[in-house]
C-alpha cells in the first residue's frame, strides 16, 4: 500500500510547524481536593479548556486496543495509538487471547521452557499485581497451572511489587492469592512451587530507557544469586519492610526467601526463566542482562557465575533489536504510522522528551520501532532524567524540554514536532498530592511558553495527554484517605492553539473520539488528507 498522502483540498497548513505536546498523565476528572490538575494554579490550561477548539478524548479501554473499558490506559499504548492513527490489539489483549485459546502453550518456546523446567527449575519473573499495565497475575497463574499440569515440579516465582498501577500497599493481597495457588499446586502435583525473591518495581529490575542500571543490577542479583534481605516468606518480608522503611510497595528493597540459611530460588545452569510482563519499556533491560553474551552494564558474576539460562519473554519487547530472542506471544504489528507517511512526504520532524518518556515519543510513537525512520528528516533529543524519587523534584525536566523544543521551533527547520512532558504521570505515581500540584503548575508554565512561541512562528500547537493519573491522587474509604498511585479511567484534554485561525475548520469529534483520531487531525493541520483507513479527523473543514 502506498505511503503517499494527498494534499488537503481546502487547507494547506500554516507557515510554522504543527507541534503535539503530550502532557503525560494529565486526565480530566471532576474538580476536588484529590485532583492535582484542578487544585493547581494553571491559568494557561484553564484558558485552553474554555476555548472553542477544545474537546476530550478517550485514552483507555477499547479506544486504545485494551480488552475492556475497565482497563486503564498507559503511556505505551497511548503513544502507540497517537502515532498509529488506528486501533491495534495491545499487550494485555494479545496475551489474553493467546492464553484463552491455548495458543501460547503450543509454541516451541513454551515447550522448550517446560522441558528445561522439568529437568531443572522453571523461574517466573514479573510484576505481581492485576494492574494490567505491565502484567497481570491471571497470566502468571495460567503459566503456573499449565507448567504443573505438564510436569514441572520445581518452580520459583520472583515477584516485583507494584503499588503503582494498583493501590500503594496492596502487595499482601496478591501474595496471599499466589500462595493459595501454590498450596493447591503443591498438594495436587507433589510439587515444590514457591515465591523465591522480590522487591519494589521502582527499586529493582524494572528500570527503563537506561535511566538507572543500578536498579537492574540489584534485581538481577536478587533473582539470580539470592542477594537481598532474608525472610522466611514474602508476606513476612512485606510486613517487616513496611515497618522498617515506611515505604509503599513500589519502593521496597530487594528480598529473598531462605530455608535452612539458603536462598530457595537461586538460578542454575539450564534453568528456564520466563518474564511474564507484557509491556516492553520496563522489560528490555532485565532481558538484556539475562540473555546477551556481550552484556557489559554491570558485572553479572559479582555474587556467582552468570548461569546459562533458557530465557523468554511473554512478548518480544523490542522488535528491531530482537529483545528478547525468545518470546511466547507475538507483539502487535503496527504498520503505516503517521511518522512513516510524513517521511514519505519529506516532512521534517523532531521528537523531544526526558529519559523517562523518550522511548514513548520515538519507539512507541513509531509503532514499536527503534531508532530513526529517516535520520535525514528527523531529530530526536533526549534530556537525561534525574535519578531521584520524582516527588523530590516535581519540575523534573519540563523546563529543559520546553527550552529545547522552543529552540527547534525557532530554527525554522521543522514542519512537525512532538514532545512529552512527564510530570503529571511520574509525580502522580508517587501519590504525593502536594508534589503533583507543584508539577502541574510547572506544566502550565511550560505550556504558556510554548503557546507564545507558536504564536510568534505562525504554527499550531496541539495540547493533549496519553492517559490520566494526576487527576485523581487519592480515594477515601471509611474516612481514611488512601493514596492513588495508578493511572485513571479519565478522558484526556485535546486543544488546538492556532493563532491564525479564521474559522477554516471546526472541531467536530465523533462520539467515540479517542487518541487514535489525533493522527488524521494532525495530517489535516499539516495540509494533507489522512489515509482512508485511519480513524477520522476530529475536524470538519468549511
Amino acid at each position: 500500500m502506498s505511503l503517499s498522502l494527498k494534499k488537503h483540498p481546502s487547507f494547506s497548513g500554516r507557515k510554522g510547524p504543527v507541534v503535539i505536546l503530550v502532557a503525560d498523565g494529565v486526565g480530566v476528572a471532576p474538580a476536588g481536593p484529590s485532583n492535582a490538575v484542578t487544585e493547581a494554579n494553571t491559568p494557561t490550561l484553564d484558558l485552553l479548556a474554555e476555548q472553542t477548539l477544545y474537546t476530550e478524548l478517550a485514552a483507555h479501554g477499547i479506544a486504545v486496543g485494551l480488552p475492556s473499558d475497565g482497563d486503564m490506559g498507559n503511556s505505551e499504548v497511548g503513544h502507540n495509538a497517537i502515532g498509529a492513527g488506528r486501533i491495534f490489539a495491545q499487550g494485555a489483549k494479545l496475551v489474553n487471547q493467546a492464553i484463552d485459546s491455548g495458543d501460547v502453550f503450543q509454541t516451541d518456546i513454551w515447550r522448550q521452557a517446560i522441558e528445561h523446567g522439568k529437568r531443572n527449575t522453571l523461574h517466573l519473573l514479573g510484576l505481581h499485581s492485576d494492574g494490567n499495565i505491565h502484567a497481570h497475575t491471571k497470566h502468571l497463574y495460567a503459566l503456573m497451572s499449565k507448567a504443573a499440569e505438564q510436569g514441572v515440579r520445581e518452580c520459583c516465582i520472583h515477584v516485583l511489587l507494584d503499588g503503582r498501577d494498583v493501590a500503594a500497599r496492596s502487595a499482601l493481597q496478591f501474595i496471599e492469592q499466589t500462595e493459595s495457588l501454590i498450596t493447591s499446586i503443591n498438594t495436587t502435583h507433589q510439587a515444590n512451587f514457591r515465591i523465591a525473591s522480590g522487591g519494589g518495581r521502582m527499586e529493582i529490575t524494572m528500570d527503563r530507557y537506561e535511566a538507572d542500571w543500578e536498579m537492574v543490577r540489584r534485581g538481577y542479583n536478587c533473582h539470580t544469586h539470592g542477594q537481598g534481605k532474608a525472610f522466611t516468606s514474602a508476606a513476612e518480608a512485606v510486613h517487616a519492610m513496611y515497618k522498617s522503611s515506611g515505604k509503599d510497595d513500589q519502593y521496597l528493597p530487594a528480598f529473598v526467601i531462605q530455608k535452612d540459611g539458603q536462598a530457595v530460588g537461586k538460578m542454575q545452569d539450564n534453568d528456564a526463566v520466563i518474564l511474564f510482563n507484557f509491556r516492553g519499556d520496563r522489560a528490555i533491560e532485565i532481558s538484556l542482562a539475562y540473555e546477551r553474551d556481550d552484556f557489559d552494564k554491570f558485572d553479572r558474576n559479582e555474587f556467582g557465575t552468570h548461569p546459562k539460562l533458557f530465557y523468554a519473554g511473554m512478548l518480544q519487547y523490542d522488535g528491531d533489536d530482537l529483545v528478547p530472542n525468545r518470546y511466547l506471544v507475538n507483539p502487535p504489528n503496527i504498520d503505516r504510522t503517521m511518522s512513516e507517511y510524513l517521511i514519505q512526504e519529506r516532512v521534517k520532524s523532531f521528537a523531544v522528551s526526558e529519559t523517562q518518556k523518550f522511548g514513548h515519543v520515538t519507539y512507541f510513537w513509531n509503532g514499536n520501532r527503534s531508532g530513526y525512520l529517516d535520520e535525514n528528516l528527523e531529530a530526536y533529543l533526549e534530556i537525561p532524567s534525574d535519578n531521584v524519587e520524582f516527588n523530590e523534584a516535581p519540575a523534573m525536566k519540563a523546563r529543559e524540554i520546553t527550552d529545547a523544543t522552543i529552540a527547534l521551533i525557532e530554527s525554522g527547520e521543522f514542519q512537525f514536532g512532538r514532545l512529552n512532558i512527564a510530570n503529571g504521570d511520574m509525580v502522580g505515581h508517587t501519590g504525593d498530592l502536594a508534589a503533583a500540584i507543584e508539577a502541574m503548575e510547572v506544566v502550565d508554565e511550560c505550556v504558556a511558553k510554548l503557546v507564545e512561541t507558536i504564536k510568534k512562528h505562525d504554527g499550531i500547537l496541539i495540547y493533549t495527554a496519553d492517559h490520566g493519573n494526576a487527576d485523581i491522587m487519592y480515594t477515601e474509604k471509611n474516612g481514611v484517605r488512601l493514596p492513588k498511585t495508578s493511572h485513571t479511567l479519565s478522558p484526556v484534554p485535546f486543544a488546538i492553539i492556532d493563532p491564525n485561525y479564521a474559522g477554516e475548520y471546526k472541531l467536530t469529534p465523533p462520539d467515540d473520539a479517542g487518541l487514535t483520531h489525533i493522527a488524521a487531525t494532525t495530517m489535516n493541520l499539516l495540509g494533507f488528507q489522512a489515509p482512508d483507513d485511519y480513524q477520522p479527523s476530529l475536524l470538519t473543514f468549511t
